[in-house]
């Protein structure tokens, strides 16, 4: 989506800033249960925030531990749903279905909270911490019903950091779509935070509910392939579905699997179309690099190749680490002490460096700096 359609869509939020109203919000039922309730309407005038909202201060201690991969795959159910833009109405879920309510659905929160209040379930971080799950925060303490708005973070989308797969409640529907770092609108505005109740270790969760191979590959019929085309769709694999994903693996999800996969410069094995722990881990939470539309050439014409910028003195990323592992492999792991890393050494580049002399290549050519045909080598 473009720069500015994204603020034409997300700019003018104003449902979560919109203190809750206490008939709009979660209904208990007797036996637990949580049933929806049409807010009355007020004719859009702004009620001045309650002491206490759906979420009380008693709750607060109490809240439902929740891992990274638990909260994104609520909130991709919103968005496979098309859950419509409504800060007066609430879904089959009980939650609001405006930006605040779906980020207090897919923490578990007991009820919903309002931008106002968010931050108290939270912990501030910097923007560097941004990790699958957290949230980007505005609200407007003078005007709440202008501008206030929060979307949840689905992880970067390249190296540098500039752009992010968001979980966004807006008009007119919920939707997961990429922006730019930290907002369009409004942007030095939004603050980063984390879930309070974080399950501990649940950065690992998304790669604990891989479902096992044998439900991927010739033969397979499952809801995981579905579910496999669905996120690949989103990635930028439709053009391999002629009829949309469907629960019988194919050569189209192979492809569209082996596309992704390239596109994050894996080579031979890592990109024989069929998911792993790591391609599952990254589809489901949004993270490594979309598939590139047709023709589009790839960095420096040699694929997965992040650039020089991403080995340099002080450079901390992936492609380091994939850099490192992939040297290793080679047979020119001997200069690392404790294994390869994401942050750039000098074990580094004399590994490079040795990769580099045994292509025959001095001076220059052999500096330790991994250049397109370097890296084209080493993952050829």
């Amino acid at each position: 989506m473009r720069q500015e359609e994204a603020a034409r869509v997300g700019g003018r939020e104003g449902g979560g800033g919109r203190p809750p109203v206490a008939r709009g919000e979660v209904a208990r039922s007797g036996n637990g249960g949580v049933r929806a309730v049409a807010a009355p309407r007020n004719g859009g005038a702004q009620a001045a925030p309650p002491r206490e909202t759906a979420v009380g201060a008693r709750d607060r201690a109490g809240l439902r531990p929740a891992s990274r991969g638990e909260i994104i795959e609520r909130a991709r159910r919103w968005t496979e749903a098309g859950v419509p833009y409504d800060m007066e109405r609430t879904w089959a879920d009980g939650y609001r279905q405006d930006c605040s309510g779906f980020v207090s659905m897919a923490w578990g929160l007991p009820g919903n909270a309002w931008t106002g209040n968010l931050d108290d379930y939270a912990v501030r971080i910097s923007h560097e911490e941004l990790s699958p799950g957290d949230i980007l925060l505005f609200h407007n303490a003078a005007d709440p019903q202008t501008g206030s708005h929060v979307v949840i973070f689905g992880g970067w989308t390249d190296y540098t950091h500039t752009r992010y797969v968001a979980y966004e409640q807006t008009r007119p529907h919920a939707v997961r779509r990429v922006l730019d770092h930290p907002y369009p609108v409004n942007g030095d505005r939004y603050v980063p935070y984390r879930y309070r109740a974080l399950a501990p270790g649940g950065g690992s969760g998304e790669e604990a509910a891989f479902p096992g191979r044998a439900s991927f590959g010739p033969g397979a019929t499952n809801a995981h392939v579905t579910r496999l085309g669905r996120m690949l769709v989103e990635r930028g694999g439709a053009r391999f579905y002629t009829d949309g994903p469907g629960a019988r693996w194919g050569d189209a999800d192979r492809r569209a699997v082996q596309a992704f996969q390239r596109a994050q410069g894996w080579a031979g094995k890592e990109a024989d179309g069929l998911p792993g722990p790591h391609t599952w881990r990254l589809l489901v939470t949004g993270r490594g690099r979309d598939i590139p539309p047709p023709g589009t050439p790839s960095s420096h014409g040699v694929a997965g190749y992040p650039g020089r910028a991403a080995f340099r003195p002080g450079a901390k990323n992936a492609y380091v680490t994939q850099l490192g592992r992939q040297l290793v492999k080679k047979g020119y792991g001997r200069h690392y002490t404790d294994g390869p890393g994401p942050e750039w050494t000098d074990a580094d580049r004399r590994a490079v460096q040795a990769f580099q002399r045994a292509q025959g290549w001095r001076g220059g050519a052999a500096d330790g700096y991994p250049g397109p045909e370097t890296w084209r080598r080493l993952f050829s």
